[in-house]
Parts: C-alpha cells; sequence; structure tokens
C-alpha cells in the first residue's frame, strides 16, 4: 500500500505529538556551527522552548509513528483507538528536521513514538534518526529524544549520545493508578530505566572532568513527566511523587499534563478533564521546591482536606496564611529561608532586600520597588515604617489576597 505524501503525515504525527508537554530545552551544553556543521542550540529560530540562555527556541515536536501495540487508557494513540495512523521513516525525519532548519522555521527535534513491532525496534528507530543527524548531516542543534523503558539499556544508552536531552515518562504518580490505566507498563521498569540512564549522565560528567575528549551523554540531563487528572491522585501524591523523581533520579524537570479526554474513551476515565489552573498551581509547587528551598511536606501542608491545592491562590500564600504564627517577618533582619516565605517576594527581590539591607535600613517604599505586588506583600512583612498590627489575622485576609475574577467582554476594543 502506498504511504500518504509526507505533508499528510507530519500533520497527523505532529497533532499526535501535542500531549507530551516535557519538551523544554533549557539546561543543555552549548552547541554552534561557527566551525561546521549545520544548527544551533543557540540564537533566535512549532514548539516553543527554551535555550541555556533564557531566548524562546522552536522544536519540530514529532512522533515516528502514532501505530502502538500498547493500550494506555488515557493515550489518544493506543492501540483500541480509531485515529488515523502515519508512520515516518528515521530518514524522513531527518530530512525534515533539516528542511525546517534550513527555512528558519526551527533549531531542533523533539522525538517521541508509539510501540510498533516491540519496543527494542521503536527504540531502535527513534537512534537512528538522531544518528542520521549528527553523524551524516553534522547537526549540531538540540535534540530530545523520548527513551522506551521497556527497550534494551543498551539501546536506550546509545540514545544519550546523540540526544541533548532523554526523558522517560513515568506516566502517573501512582502504581496503582499506572496498574488500572496502563497495562502494559511496569513502574519498576520505569523506575530501573530513570536510575540507569542518571548513573549514565553521573558517570559521563565524570569522564568529562578526567578526559578532554570524553563523549557528551546528554548534557541536558533527563526529565519526565505525569499526566494529572486521570486517576485519583491527589496533588500531595504528585509532589511526593515528584519529590522523590528528582531525588532519587536527579532529573532536570518534571513535566505536568492535565488529563485531557479523548475520542472513544475507556469507561474507566474521568468524563471531565481537570481544571487547568490545577496543572499550573503543580508548576507553582515544582517551583517552590526546586528555587525557594521548600520542603516536599510544607508543600503538602499547604492543601485543602482533600489533598489537593487551592486553585483560588497560589500555593505559596495558601502555605502562608495556614502559618500565619511564621508571620510579619522583619526584611531588615529575617534570614533569607524566612523572606522566602513570603507571599510576593521572589527569589530576586530576596536576594536584593538581602544586599540593600548591608547599606541602609529598608522602608515599606523600598521593597514597593522590588515587588509587583505589595498588597500582598504587606500582610506579612515589617520595615522601619511599617506594621500590618492586626491584618495578618484578619479572617477574611484570603477572601482580601485572592486574585479577582473578572468576566471579559467578547468584542472589548
Amino acid at each position: 500500500m502506498s504511504r500518504a505524501p509526507i505533508l499528510d503525515r507530519l500533520k497527523i504525527l505532529a497533532d499526535a505529538a501535542k500531549y507530551d508537554a516535557s519538551c523544554a530545552s533549557s539546561g543543555t551544553a552549548k552547541r554552534n556551527s561557527t566551525k561546521g556543521g549545520i544548527g544551533s542550540t543557540e540564537g533566535m529560530g512549532i514548539c516553543h522552548a527554551y535555550a541555556p540562555d533564557g531566548r524562546c527556541i522552536s522544536l519540530l515536536k514529532i512522533l515516528l509513528t502514532n501505530h502502538c501495540i500498547f493500550d494506555c487508557h488515557y493515550c489518544i494513540n493506543r492501540k483500541s483507538s480509531n485515529v488515523r495512523r502515519a508512520r515516518f521513516t528515521p530518514q524522513e525525519v531527518a530530512d525534515l528536521t533539516l528542511s525546517f532548519y534550513r527555512r528558519n522555521y526551527i533549531e531542533g527535534l523533539f522525538l517521541s513514538s508509539g510501540i510498533i513491532k516491540s519496543s527494542d525496534h521503536t527504540m531502535e528507530q527513534i537512534v537512528e534518526a538522531a544518528r542520521i543527524l549528527r553523524e551524516e548531516h553534522d547537526f549540531r542543534g538540540y535534540i530530545h529524544l523520548k527513551t522506551i523503558p521497556e527497550a534494551d539499556p543498551e539501546i536506550i544508552h546509545r540514545a544519550g549520545f546523540y540526544a541533548d536531552r532523554v526523558s522517560i515518562n513515568v506516566e502517573l504518580p501512582t502504581d496503582a493508578g499506572l496498574t488500572r490505566l496502563a497495562p502494559d507498563k511496569n513502574a519498576r521498569q520505569i523506575e530501573g530505566a530513570l536510575g540507569k540512564t542518571s548513573s549514565d549522565i553521573l558517570e559521563a560528567k565524570d569522564a568529562k572532568k578526567r578526559f578532554k575528549h570524553a563523549p557528551r551523554f546528554a548534557p541536558a540531563g533527563q526529565s519526565t513527566q505525569m499526566i494529572v487528572g486521570a486517576d485519583a491522585a491527589s496533588d500531595a501524591d504528585i509532589v511526593g511523587r515528584a519529590s522523590r523523581l528528582y531525588g532519587d533520579f536527579g532529573l532536570r524537570r518534571v513535566y505536568y499534563s492535565a488529563f485531557s479526554p479523548i475520542p472513544d474513551a475507556s469507561a474507566v476515565l474521568p468524563l471531565k478533564r481537570p481544571p487547568l489552573i490545577r496543572e499550573h498551581r503543580l508548576y507553582q509547587s515544582d517551583w517552590l521546591m526546586r528555587f525557594y528551598d521548600y520542603r516536599p511536606q510544607e508543600i503538602m501542608q499547604a492543601t485543602e482536606a482533600d489533598g489537593n491545592l487551592p486553585l483560588d491562590i497560589d500555593p505559596k500564600l495558601a502555605w502562608a496564611l495556614k502559618f500565619r504564627e511564621r508571620f510579619p517577618v522583619d526584611v531588615n533582619r529575617a534570614s533569607r529561608e524566612d523572606l522566602l516565605r513570603v507571599p510576593g517576594l521572589g527569589v530576586k527581590a530576596v536576594h536584593r532586600i538581602l544586599a540593600s539591607r548591608r547599606h541602609r535600613t529598608l522602608r515599606l517604599d523600598d521593597v514597593a520597588r522590588l515587588t509587583v505586588s505589595l498588597t500582598k506583600v504587606c500582610p506579612f512583612i515589617c520595615t522601619v515604617d511599617w506594621r500590618p498590627t492586626l491584618l495578618t489575622d484578619r479572617a477574611d485576609l484570603r477572601t482580601l489576597l485572592a486574585p479577582k475574577t473578572e468576566q471579559l467582554e467578547l468584542f472589548a476594543a
């Protein structure tokens, strides 16, 4: 049977890849083509990601194929799904990437796949596409490969030599949820693959320190993704799992993807998607653990009775409202740890406060210049000219600080 035109297949396989959130490129080592080769991880560049210097770049984000022998209930590409199927060869993936790069559409590739024939066969095809780009065309742009935990560890290991970043999805926050919704997957096997890749990355870094020409291995590390709202896992469960993944495997990022109902869905799945703001709150909690020194237990303390983070306020404010005895803090004397727990103060603002107070006593106006919302900060700090008195303990403080909902006009100018 003849193949569909490549643009038709691209439309199918690019759309099928949209459910994978873990495609940011931040953290990779810089590659450039000033001394030959094609592509770069630097500069300005149909998936947006971020280069090591913080600039937004674009990636060609596709599946090798959306055929799959697995039957994960939440996946639109599962074998029992009634969707149009398509497939690229490794050479076609390489040709598309180069073609798009030369037109300045993209600066890198994110490649994942459904499972065809076997996990080993599919992983071989993914690695081959990256090999063609790197070895035959000297492509030096960013490559992110989604690896398959069921594949032979040696094949996954080879992927790390061609990719800037590799990732393995843990799929769901709990083992029970994975068993129920993804019967073809095994939690221990996934964690085993994460652990093997983590040790390979550490070994490569150590070798690079000792040998100048040691080969690079996934210099941007590895990441993973969890689906939110497909099972009964609470935000507390998700935060706990993310913390363990960071600690056990040194992941660069844990991504969260709100479950989205799919056509001809299994009866075991929810009928409605979770609020997208829930996904956003989980990213905020992740940020607090990674940059604000919050412990996972503190994030869990900010949850409601059902174990989920409140949707109307951010996790940092939720924690502060539950532990009002920790406030107000004196911005002229408080430690960095205490200042980082003040709602409305970011990491940069805290660093500037610590630097400024060495030279002068800070007033409320000084703090106002460092934050977007002084209203949010005021109940939790005191300065030489400001004390919140009874404001910190007001029963309606949450209502006062929660963002106001606004109905936008459809035809407003």
